[in-house]
């Protein structure tokens, strides 16, 4: 797994398209995008974008994540534990599941392709930075 920030962005990996795309939605400025991408020699990885969008209404920061088959099952695994600790050990009282209003919101764009529409009107990679 690698992580890149917007200064440090590639003009290869800008112009891969995505095969696969999932969007969530995070409040009013946030936004993540889940992307399956595919390298020359067709093996395929993952991008996690985080899109926020500047309080001076000037554009959006992005930062990235590169996640290699190789890391899948471990970042998996690491995730659901770190969330479950939260869940059960830091607030067992929280009701979770009172945000997963935004989650039907979204089902329309979850299974979407290359292409898929964000708030710019383009698709994550096309944004200018």
């Amino acid at each position: 797994m690698s992580y890149e920030n917007n200064k440090n962005y590639n003009n290869e990996n800008r112009n891969s398209e995505s095969l696969y795309s999932k969007r969530i939605k995070a409040g009013k400025r946030r936004t993540y995008f889940f992307d399956v991408r595919a390298t020359r020699g067709n093996d395929y990885f993952i991008t996690i974008t985080e899109s926020k969008k500047r309080f001076d209404d000037n554009g959006y920061d992005r930062h990235k994540m590169f996640l290699y088959k190789e890391d899948f099952n471990k970042f998996v695994n690491a995730l659901s534990d770190t969330v479950n600790y939260v869940k059960t050990d830091l607030m067992p009282d929280f009701d979770f599941d009172a945000y997963n209003h935004d989650q039907e919101n979204e089902e329309g764009m979850s299974n979407s392709t290359i292409g898929e529409v964000s708030e710019e009107g383009g698709n994550v990679d096309s944004w200018k930075m």
